[in-house]
């Protein structure tokens, strides 16, 4: 399982679509941006919907809502998870992660290039807030 790596400092969301679909994120970027969703929005980060229409578009599909985080062994086996969630001048912010769970074995894929193992187990660590589930067809 290789780990997408976001090309941008705010492109935690096209890299976590990029490692659910297993595309590149040069190709899930370019239709992100085909469809209005760039990196540099902030609204990328503080908005689900843009997460959720772009998946869509992969066929993948996701809760309607944002379910809160109550621990690790209760989420699903594939979810996008909010964590260092903040407020700034009244908005609301997070880092995207993919939550992953293969043969009972959990990890957590977290695109930020400056961390130095992208595929994170340090649950302990990890502070999420709520979470969406992923299905994929």
């Amino acid at each position: 399982m290789t780990v997408i790596i976001q090309e941008e400092s705010t492109g935690c969301g096209i890299a976590s679509v990029a490692n659910i679909v297993d595309q590149s994120y040069a190709e899930v970027k370019a239709k992100a941006n085909a469809m209005n969703i760039f990196a540099g929005d902030d609204t990328l980060y503080s908005d689900t919907q843009y997460v959720r229409n772009l998946l869509r578009k992969y066929d993948v599909q996701v809760s309607s809502n944002e379910i809160p985080f109550k621990s690790w062994e209760a989420l699903p086996d594939i979810a996008l998870l909010s964590i260092k969630y903040h407020e700034k001048n009244g908005l609301f912010f997070w880092h995207w992660v993919v939550f992953k769970r293969e043969q009972g074995v959990s990890v957590v894929l977290d695109s930020a290039a400056y961390l130095k193992k992208n595929k994170r187990i340090d649950f302990q660590n990890m502070k999420p807030k709520w979470f969406i589930e992923v299905s994929k067809t």
